[in-house]
């Protein structure tokens, strides 16, 4: 460990994975270090008897659930926007080449303890029961508007002030309802609070054109989600940071750092040994006195033996409970996965839920109006986590802290995690080139390298 590297990255969770491919493409010289002795860190797949020893449950998973090794069970499952940020990357980098990925079925959202299909085309729009009648017209010639919208075209802006509050845009230029700017925010533009209202109307038509453009891309859903689940995600851009010299060494505890005397890091001490490098990038378990707490995560895993019900039977699905339909102040998300996707025995069902605590004498309660949509559930892993964010400055110390994952079910906040990480360590404002398809003649990560 005597040479030097451009960075040494710590922690093999997703956004470290990237970052790693990333600049290894780059040219840099990287170094990936991680305590544990399998890859994916807090977003690792494990099999069911995996699960069963992580999660401290007694004994051996029963016999009635199937194979343990036909799971998949995500830690923290996310679903891709199939014209989202990440898979930008994946294009970009190529990594689609090593992975498979599945639409999922379907897209829903509660209202009066119901669940409804998403309404993201004007012909669903005129179909849904979210909605009466009038109501759907408003919310169509509001889609229109959002589909023809271009930032750069002032004709497309229709006298919309789109610097101006999204309130303004959808109480008083569309006349929308509380219901539907509800599902609007937090089901289309996948906003986790009411904060949206407050920012400016371009960000909110930007994302809800997003998920139109994503859901165009497949029909069912904006969604997608990779075969053999999540794991393989954080393994395929090790194997990319690989082809291009990068160094990978699992089960490496790390005893400490080494800092000039500037106060920038120098150097990543593990078993007695230290690797010199110029900067270091990783999570936060790493660095318990550089971040923050800022909040906590409940999310349950739960084995279902049939789909949720009122979706129609899909095999894969995301419902969204907006924080106003649940009198919470966040929302609580469902993902539902299956053996349609390899990560589970034929029949059964992997469903996360997860939210904010808001509550933290008793986390789990604040799941419960999801529970209810469930269903007989066969078997149940609850967890609290901490959430953290960095508060140290990187360009004083040398240090590149990622976020913890947050409660929603797809992956645009780790994407934007994952950039400006980038660009705070590439010192570069524009990184457009890493959300556009490598060139045809550029072997980015390709076989043949």
């Amino acid at each position: 460990m005597e040479e030097e590297y451009d960075v040494i990255v710590l922690g093999t969770g997703l956004t470290e994975c990237i970052l790693s491919g990333l600049l290894s493409v780059d040219g840099k010289k990287v170094l990936h270090m991680d305590r544990n002795d399998y890859y994916g860190g807090d977003c690792a797949s494990l099999n069911l008897q995996q699960a069963w020893t992580h999660f401290k449950e007694n004994g051996n998973a029963p016999e009635t659930l199937g194979k343990a090794r036909s799971y998949n069970i995500d830690l923290v499952p996310k679903f891709l926007m199939a014209n989202g940020k990440l898979v930008k990357i994946l294009l970009h980098t190529r990594v689609t080449r090593y992975l498979e990925f599945k639409s999922v079925d379907g897209s829903y959202v509660v209202k009066k303890g119901k669940v409804h299909k998403v309404p993201a085309t004007e012909g669903e729009a005129l179909a849904s029961g979210l909605m009466g009648m009038f109501e759907k017209t408003r919310f169509k010639d509001f889609l229109v508007y959002v589909v023809e919208f271009d930032r750069n075209d002032p004709s497309t802006h229709k006298g919309v002030d789109i610097n101006g509050p999204t309130s303004d845009l959808l109480k008083n230029k569309y006349k929308l309802e509380k219901s539907t700017i509800d599902f609007i925010g937090h089901a289309l533009a996948l906003y986790r609070d009411e904060t949206f209202l407050e920012k400016p109307a371009y960000e909110t038509i930007e994302r809800v054109k997003l998920y139109h453009e994503s859901l165009m891309q497949h029909g069912k859903s904006p969604y997608l989600y990779p075969l053999y689940g999540l794991g393989d995600l954080p393994q395929a851009f090790a194997r990319l940071s690989a082809i291009y010299g990068g160094t990978y060494m699992l089960n490496k505890p790390i005893e400490g750092f080494v800092y000039d005397n500037n106060g920038r890091v120098c150097g990543v001490t593990s078993e007695g040994q230290t690797a010199r490098c110029k900067a270091v990038i990783g999570d936060p378990s790493y660095f318990p006195d550089k971040v923050e707490q800022v909040g906590q995560i409940v999310r349950c895993i739960c084995i279902l033996d049939h789909p949720i019900p009122k979706t129609a039977n899909s095999e894969s699905c995301q419902i969204i409970l907006p924080q106003n339909q649940v009198q919470r102040a966040n929302d609580i998300y469902i993902s539902c996965v299956s053996f349609a996707h390899n990560v589970a025995p034929p029949g059964k069902y992997i469903v996360m839920l997860s939210t904010t605590v808001e509550h933290s004498d008793n986390p789990r309660a604040e799941l419960q109006p999801a529970i209810e949509l469930l269903g007989n559930i066969q078997h149940s892993f609850y967890s609290v986590q901490p959430v953290y964010v960095p508060k140290n400055d990187p360009n004083h110390d040398g240090i590149y802290i990622s976020s913890s994952y947050d409660a929603t079910t797809h992956f645009e906040s780790i994407a934007d995690d994952v950039i400006k990480i980038y660009q705070l360590f590439t010192g570069l404002q524009d990184v457009s080139h890493i959300l556009e398809p490598a060139p045809n003649d550029e072997p980015a990560g390709g076989d043949n390298q």
